[in-house]
């Protein structure tokens, strides 16, 4: 399975905290860890500093405290997490997939299902919750969705379809086009 994997596994890029202006790239390959960083200051004795780089294999990275502690105050705890793990070769494969991909998974679904994957990351909530999902299980569980239909989801969203009885959503339906008839011809 790791020969499916790119050369590059991760790369991320940042700015050092307040008041440093200093930048930052971490690169993980399949089999090195490499750290850069550019100095970027006014102050005179900082002005001739030239970038820097730090490469170590996946094992040498695991063993070097110092360098965990920097990628951990620049990019983050999660990330110095991630990276850990994909040195010592745990790769996440659904980290890896596009959204699309994994919206168009997650529309075949259960909905306690669902419900329950919206609760494991950030990512997933954001894509549970997602318009273009609901979009998805509506056309699955609809035999045919009128311009009106479109139309209420835009104001109202695809989820919010997906959860209104057809009673209520016919209601909203003839309301919406009731709205829209011009009134009687002006008096004059």
């Amino acid at each position: 399975m790791a020969s499916w994997l790119p050369e590059t596994l991760f790369e991320i890029v940042g700015q050092g905290r307040a008041p440093s202006k200093d930048y930052y790239q971490l690169v993980v390959t399949r089999s090195q860890v490499i750290f850069r960083w550019w100095k970027i200051s006014l102050r005179s004795e900082y002005r001739s500093t030239k970038p820097g780089e730090v490469k170590e294999n996946h094992e040498y990275f695991l063993e070097n405290a110092n360098l965990q502690v920097q990628v951990a105050l620049i990019f983050g705890g999660r990330i110095l997490d991630y990276i850990s793990n994909l040195c010592r070769g745990k790769f996440d494969y659904l980290e890896r997939l596009s959204d699309t991909l994994l919206l168009h998974i997650i529309s075949y679904l259960d909905l306690e299902d669902i419900a329950s994957l919206s609760q494991t990351s950030r990512r997933f909530a954001k894509l549970c919750m997602s318009d273009t999902l609901w979009e998805q299980i509506v056309r699955l569980a609809c035999d045919n969705i009128t311009s009106d239909m479109r139309a209420l989801a835009l104001d109202i969203g695809w989820r919010q379809i997906f959860f209104t009885n057809k009673l209520q959503l016919q209601r909203q339906l003839r309301r919406r086009k009731q709205n829209r008839k011009p009134t009687g011809a002006p008096v004059i």
